[in-house]
């Protein structure tokens, strides 16, 4: 059973039949936010796309104005006990440790306000395309709550000074911004969004489910390495990589100047 606000799931989830899962932030009259029954929900989701074996990616999308406007202040106002925001945040880190630990690229699709733990989410996924009227903020600072968590995969999507002065000031960006500052890698039209996130499921459908979900782990690993254990840790894997029957069909492929098997045939 869904979660649900009265007959709608408070997270919509659909799959078709390429193995391409679409979550869908359903409260847009709340812009989205991520009470404790939308990230119970997520977590659920999420643990069901990591078992489906034919998955091959996930989009992240949301109804309304905004994309997810963040934490839900006034569930959180209603529960002033240390034990309630520690369990409420390690809920939350979970579930954006799943978006990491899944072994398909996870894309946002952001029609439009992403702020705090909704602009985490953006920086959690691995690919993210964002309408050019979108805006992203970690304004937590306003209430007087720095946003620690968030500060956590901003600070790996962007540069430490453009982070600190989103964090420290409350401040906005716009799409273009994020764009440049490494936030999301496409910006687009209102009208283009869906078949820009098409563009790129597709792209990645056309790509052994293999080959990245090793390297997805991979990525992310190795970034909190040291140089030397990240070259060692990156050469074992594609030393592993390269045993896949994928690969070595691959391989065979371009020697031979074909489309791998591997591959659609309108590839």
């Amino acid at each position: 059973m869904e979660a649900t606000t009265g007959s709608d799931p408070v997270v919509r989830h659909e799959r078709d039949a390429r193995g391409v899962h679409v979550l869908t932030l359903n409260q847009p009259k709340s812009f989205n936010v991520l009470s404790e029954a939308v990230l119970a929900e997520l977590q659920r989701q999420l643990d069901v796309i990591a078992a489906d074996e034919e998955a091959r990616v996930l989009v992240i999308a949301a109804e309304g104005k905004a994309f997810c406007a963040g934490h839900d202040l006034k569930q959180m106002k209603a529960s002033p006990q240390l034990d309630y925001y520690q369990h409420l945040f390690a809920q939350c880190s979970k579930v954006m440790l799943s978006i990491l630990k899944l072994p398909v690229p996870v894309i946002a699709r952001v029609q439009g306000l992403a702020t705090a733990a909704g602009c985490q989410l953006v920086a959690q996924c691995d690919l993210a395309v964002a309408v050019d009227s979108a805006r992203f903020g970690v304004n937590g600072i306003d209430v007087g709550l720095f946003c620690s968590t968030p500060s956590v995969p901003l600070v790996r999507n962007m540069q430490p000074k453009q982070a600190m002065e989103m964090l420290l000031t409350g401040g906005f960006i716009g799409a273009e911004e994020a764009g440049a500052r490494g936030l999301v890698n496409r910006v687009v039209l209102a009208e283009r969004l869906d078949a820009t996130v098409e563009e790129l499921v597709a792209a990645i459908l056309a790509k052994p489910r293999e080959a990245i979900a090793t390297g997805k782990q991979l990525f992310y690993q190795q970034r909190e390495l040291g140089i030397e254990a990240a070259y060692q840790l990156a050469g074992q894997t594609m030393a592993c990589n390269m045993m896949f029957d994928v690969a070595q069909e691959g391989l065979q492929a371009f020697i031979d100047k074909r489309a791998p098997a591997w591959r659609p045939a309108s590839q």
